[in-house]
């Protein structure tokens, strides 16, 4: 993802591939609120990444969708819904907007690295509490920005790319490079398992606001969690426009989710029936990863930029379904056979 979130800490597991789940082919009918969808805002983003997509089907279908078609008379003509069966988990992220500088002052001291030249590219590396408390780091020309807040340096890690305003207006922006393939902790789950907050009670300010106010603690908890993420100046992607994705295009508030690649063919549209206070059904398109994104019901929606956003993609932990659109004879393939190449 964008990232994304936690990109890079996911661990390769000996054995067997654990078997495909069963793919259900579905009709247009089928699908919750497909009539009242905006399939023209969908196509829009279809075409941002389709070009980039592997197999003949793809490249045929983008051409022509090139060609200014009828946007929903485009989607129900040329693909059918194909569903894997499972539990569907539903998740958000975001791209932060932190208040920053290029250089450290008390104020910003916080530091944004580049991978060194000696992290591996290949199992793990130094923990966060060895980065930080040997200061392997510093010195070194790596800072790319500091920030004034560790909490949002972390959630930026977490979400894997952001902005930056520096003093004068300018931006800087961020997206992942590298990390050290350690263990990620979420420092809700910690601040939960020591009994500070209930389950429902957390949030990003709700974590922020802590660990300002027990900053030891605070310093103790974040070393807690293992994982570090390293950063890259993004420079060639305009300010009106969203981070990258997996796809090495911007997403789309709204429109792009982050899916599990082994299942969800990235750049595929995908049929999204979300549960929960806030229903939401649309149809957006596979244009992301994340570590934490695993399974064929799994996804993670991108809300946006900004504090905002944030707010709005920390509420999302919902069920619903997830229905992918492949083209015809590749979701007959599937639904015979759940093994079949689908990239």
């Amino acid at each position: 993802m964008i990232r994304r979130a936690l990109a890079g800490l996911a661990f390769v597991l000996a054995g067997a591939a654990a078997p495909m789940p069963e793919a259900r082919l579905l009709s247009f009918d089928d699908l919750s609120g497909w009539a009242e969808d905006d399939h023209a805002a969908a196509l829009d983003v279809f075409l941002s990444t389709c070009g980039d997509m592997r197999g003949r089907d793809w490249a045929t279908l983008c051409a022509f969708a090139r060609t200014g078609p009828e946007p929903r008379a485009f989607f129900e003509r040329f693909f059918l819904p194909v569903e894997w069966q499972g539990e569907a988990l539903f998740t958000g992220y975001y791209e932060p907007e932190l208040r920053g500088d290029r250089w450290p002052s008390d104020y910003y001291h916080v530091p944004l690295y580049a991978p060194p030249p000696e992290l591996p590219t290949s199992g793990p590396w130094l923990t966060r509490r060895q980065i930080e408390e040997t200061g392997v780091m510093e010195d070194r020309g790596l800072a790319l920005a500091w920030v004034a807040d560790p909490v949002d340096a972390v959630f930026l890690q977490i979400q894997g790319s952001g902005r930056i305003r520096l003093p004068g207006g300018e931006m800087m922006r961020l997206g992942y490079a590298a990390a050290n393939r350690r263990e990620y902790s979420s420092l809700g789950e910690m601040l939960i398992e020591r009994g500070i907050f209930e389950p429902h009670e957390v949030s990003a300010e709700r974590i922020r606001a802590w660990v300002r106010a027990n900053p030891e603690e605070g310093a103790e908890l974040i070393r807690r969690n293992d994982s570090y993420v390293f950063f890259r100046r993004v420079d060639d992607v305009p300010a009106d426009q969203g981070p990258l994705g997996a796809m090495n295009r911007s997403v789309t508030p709204m429109r792009s989710l982050a899916v599990d690649p082994a299942y969800v063919p990235l750049g595929a549209p995908v049929w999204m029936e979300k549960a929960g206070a806030e229903p939401m059904a649309r149809l957006m398109v596979a244009q992301d990863t994340g570590s934490a994104i695993k399974g064929p019901q799994r996804a993670d929606i991108f809300f946006g930029t900004g504090r905002e956003a944030g707010r709005a993609a920390g509420t999302i932990r919902d069920g619903g379904r997830l229905v992918m659109l492949l083209p015809i004879q590749l979701a007959h393939a599937v639904a015979a056979d759940p093994g079949t190449e689908i990239r």
